[in-house]
């Protein structure tokens, strides 16, 4: 068994408008566009670390179960991520404390302003298909 550091793991959720557009925040601290999520806190569940990251960076609660659209290893970073299709329920798009701006994006828009790692994971959202996708990235390009 190796004995580097473990893996993390986080949740994102894809808010989905009635025009097929998906939300996305540019982030504080790095100015990247990427749909809103983080790291799970530890005892904490899947479905509410997906609430709570996208009610922190959106204002946006989200109806739960939400739907699993794919898994993700950022293989440098040893994070796996799980994404979400998420319907909103409440809230309106607001930014917070980790938020610089948020933005409903196209799916071409979506190509243009998130690395490929993060756009590849809302295109997946935005196609919800069945079984959800399996992706390996280096923490911008897909590998």
């Amino acid at each position: 068994m190796s004995t580097e550091r473990p893996h993390s793991v986080s949740v994102a959720g894809v808010i989905v408008d009635d025009q097929g557009r998906a939300l996305l925040m540019q982030r504080q601290d790095n100015a990247h566009w990427e749909p809103p999520g983080g790291v799970l806190e530890p005892g904490e569940t899947i479905p509410d670390a997906l609430q709570r990251e996208v009610l922190e960076e959106t204002g946006i609660k989200i109806a739960i179960p939400a739907t699993l659209t794919g898994v993700y290893k950022n293989m440098t970073g040893l994070i796996v991520s799980l994404v979400f299709r998420c319907e909103a329920i409440d809230g309106s798009p607001t930014t917070g404390e980790e938020t610089r701006a948020l933005r409903w994006a196209t799916r071409k828009e979506v190509t243009e302003l998130a690395d490929e790692a993060y756009a590849i994971r809302v295109l997946d959202a935005l196609d919800a298909t069945s079984p959800p996708a399996v992706r390996a990235h280096d923490g911008v390009k897909l590998v």
